[in-house]
């Protein structure tokens, strides 16, 4: 091969005389860069495969792995491209017999005169520390041939080569052909020219195309269609959205001109292939965008939920939290995927994140808080927590709040007859007036809200299935007396009947003013708990505050109840002593006494004792980290203690985020602050506004770690709706990849908007990068 070189290298400058008709560049790799020589590997009919073969790696800066002949394009290309040069900590491999070795020496020439040159003929060495291969022969050694390894008589070879006529001649081409490609002024300089002109194009075709498949992504629509021919009826929205750009902008017009008059060659770049390809680099830019902020942040935590999808595929999502250090400290929860659950066992769970963690580079020992539902696979001995947890103890579970918040409805309902027969009445409601169109009118005449179901799962369905009843009893007891009225089947009539006596009563009166005011304290709390901001120290805070309200309300909330719901019995002009149509023998004041013991003290005690057990691992998380906001108020004793406690809950194997007598000290010698209660995010940011995480590192690296730990799995169910949107009925069969990447860059849009979309043609040039075959 070193021997073709000879022949080949020195009639370089022959590329300057090449016409536009022996040129063999085909318009489809036009728009690549020039740094890798390439072919389009689209052939007739058929997409590219998404992974280049070993025969399609880019041309390698070694000769010996140079094609043989040289083509006056790769002639022009190594030119253009310019020696390649070894860095200066290069080891050079020594030889087995005498121990010798090429020296960064020979790569530099002293002058006379004492300045030094560098050498431009020998900056190739081959990967694998083969011997030296220089770039042109010479008469006397067999440089080009096998190369050398005799490096004790190194310097006068390459002396003599240097010296050597060819060598001159050689160079001397080689710098004209540089020179005038620089400048332009080779003879297929047109050629070039229009070359260049191509490059743009098609540039500016992709760009355009990865704008489109990013915005059907972001609003979660279906790219593909029934067809994939262009002008024609259901061939999806990816095309319908190329032809309604070729109308106005004129290089996607130009583009389909030329694929519909096959002037484009083969190559169009519109099937599904390449769809695929660009969804797969504008989801992997957005991930490598977050991991570079997970790295920068250093600390994380991971959010895990899981759920079917319509394939009945269990889909887990993977969510990390950070307090990201881009500009000033902010709590960003990250949406890394989904990963498809061949396995519910927490075994296979705990090894899919742990592989995945893996894949994107983010070491797990730099995880500190987990957090997930309350699931069987999830939480308890030999499942993911236990299982993660033996990994790295560090990683501190946190039970999700919301999912908590919820069973304590669940377990307030179910401890009381008469609520769950209040539930039931809701459920008759609701299932009456949406079995049938003519009833559900009806009820819109009439309310302007509708009725919903009571969900065991779906927290804001239990507020909003009572909120009618609530405010807009009457106007639902008209409705359900329209619907008796109007009815000629009689087992409606009958249940319409019994529904509105029902509501009527002063007994489901109370109930309502009972469960929406309770249901409304909760929500409000659930709500500000799966805010991306909240933090383990504001959570706990608020749900003392709730367990407060509750207990207050325990203490007088019936009366309140009573008085609220005479107010609806008068709108329904009912009498408020009508208790219940089924208990009209039982006195007055015993019916109340007993709704008061059996639904209202039942649910509200069920619902305190409820939180007061599930928040346990809550607190007790924060405690580790309440120094943080209570060192002001506390004494040097009690400090020292909880520094002490801190530091050995961020101890594992020899190694500590902090040093806990560093920041005792540093907590004495804090400065003053505007307020005496501050939260851990407040902290933080006047930490960053006073530029003192330098002064204070260890209260720094600990106020981090503490804003790190998550407080619901809000973020990993947010993804689940995008997951119904993206993977449906008529879209079920979509592959995991095609399905993760459309999430990514749906869920993580704001991310999106900023990624360049020259690095992706970049990226998608690469992909498309060949070899040209000889």
């Amino acid at each position: 091969m070193a021997s073709a070189l000879q022949d080949e290298l020195p009639s370089v400058s022959s590329a300057s005389h090449m016409s536009p008709q022996t040129s063999n560049i085909e318009d489809e790799d036009i728009f690549a860069s020039t740094s890798t020589l390439h072919k389009p590997s689209e052939m007739p009919g058929a997409e590219p495969p998404l992974s280049p073969t070993a025969e399609d790696e880019p041309l390698s800066t070694d000769p010996a792995n140079w094609p043989s002949p040289l083509t006056d394009r790769i002639r022009t290309e190594l030119v253009r491209r310019g020696p390649s040069r070894l860095p200066p900590d290069f080891v050079f491999q020594r030889n087995e017999s005498d121990g010798r070795s090429c020296h960064h020496q020979y790569f530099k020439k002293t002058l006379v005169s004492g300045g030094k040159d560098g050498k431009k003929l020998a900056d190739i060495f081959h990967e694998e520390q083969q011997p030296l291969l220089l770039l042109l022969p010479i008469r006397n050694i067999h440089l080009t041939i096998s190369g050398m390894a005799n490096w004790k008589h190194a310097s006068t070879h390459l002396t003599s080569h240097e010296n050597s006529p060819e060598h001159l001649n050689c160079m001397k081409a080689w710098k004209e052909l540089a020179v005038r490609l620089r400048s332009g002024e080779t003879i297929d300089k047109q050629e070039e020219a229009l070359l260049e002109a191509e490059r743009v194009r098609w540039r500016a075709v992709l760009t355009r195309l990865t704008a489109i498949v990013q915005s059907l992504a972001v609003r979660n629509l279906a790219l593909r269609g029934h067809t994939e021919t262009l002008l024609t009826p259901s061939n999806g929205n990816f095309l319908k959205e190329v032809e309604l750009m070729a109308k106005f902008d004129p290089i996607i017009k130009d583009h389909l001109n030329r694929v519909e008059r096959g002037t484009a060659s083969h190559n169009s770049y519109l099937g599904h292939h390449v769809q695929n390809e660009l969804i797969d680099l504008l989801s992997s830019k957005i991930i490598s965008d977050i991991v570079d902020d997970i790295k920068q942040a250093k600390f994380f935590s991971i959010i895990l939920d899981c759920t079917p999808d319509i394939s009945h595929i269990e889909q887990l999502s993977v969510v990390i939290r950070v307090v990201s250090l881009m500009e000033m400290p902010h709590i960003r929860e990250h949406f890394m995927g989904f990963l498809k659950a061949e396995e519910s066992t927490g075994q296979h769970l705990a090894s899919m994140i742990l592989t995945r963690l893996e894949e994107l580079g983010i070491p797990f020992d730099d995880c500190r808080g987990k957090s997930y539902d309350n699931g069987a696979n999830m939480k308890g001995k030999n499942k993911v927590q236990a299982r993660l947890l033996e990994k790295n103890p560090r990683a501190l579970f946190v039970p999700c709040g919301a999912h908590t918040l919820n069973l304590v409805v669940c377990d307030a309902a179910k401890g009381s007859v008469d609520a769950m027969s209040y539930i039931g009445v809701l459920q008759k409601l609701s299932t009456l007036f949406s079995a049938s169109s003519q009833r559900w009118s009806i009820l819109k005449n009439h309310v302007s809200i509708t009725l919903k179901m009571w969900a065991e799962t779906r927290w804001e369905s239990k507020v909003k299935s009572v909120e009618p009843m609530r405010y807009h009893g009457a106007a639902v007891r008209e409705a359900l007396t329209e619907v008796r009225d109007n009815t000629k089947d009689p087992a409606i009539k009958a249940e319409a009947q019994s529904l509105s006596e029902q509501v009527g009563s002063y007994r489901f009166s109370i109930c309502t003013v009972v469960w929406y005011d309770v249901l409304s304290a909760i929500q409000h709390v659930s709500k500000l708990m799966q805010s991306s901001n909240m933090h383990v120290d504001l959570a706990v805070n608020l749900l003392k505050k709730t367990e407060q309200g509750l207990q207050s309300y325990r203490a007088s909330g019936f009366v309140t109840a009573q008085m609220a719901a005479k107010d609806i019995c008068e709108e329904m002009n009912v009498e408020a002593r009508h208790f219940s149509y089924e208990s009209h023998d039982e006195p007055f004041s015993d019916a109340l006494r007993n709704l008061e013991i059996g639904f209202f003290s039942v649910v509200l005690d069920a619902a305190l004792s409820a939180i007061t057990e599930r928040f346990t691992t809550l607190e007790n998380v924060e405690n580790k980290f309440e120094v943080l906001t209570n060192f002001p108020s506390l004494a040097d004793e009690e400090l020292a203690e909880q520094c002490n406690a801190l530091g050995t809950t961020l101890h594992f194997e020899g190694h500590s985020d902090l040093d806990s007598r560093e920041l005792l000290q540093e907590i004495k010698n804090f400065p003053h602050l505007p307020s005496k209660t501050m939260s851990l995010l407040e902290l933080i940011t006047f930490m960053h506004d006073k530029d003192l995480s330098e002064i204070y590192p260890n209260f720094w690296t600990a106020l981090r770690i503490a804003l790190t730990l998550p407080v619901t799995v809000a973020q990993a169910e947010r993804s689940f709706s995008k997951l119904k949107l993206i993977k449906t009925y008529l879209r079920s069969t979509m592959s995991q990849e095609r399905l993760t990447g459309l999430a990514v860059i749906s869920i993580n849009h704001s991310i999106g908007e900023h990624i360049s979309y020259d690095a992706i043609i970049d990226d998608f040039a690469f992909r498309k990068a060949r070899n040209v075959r000889f």
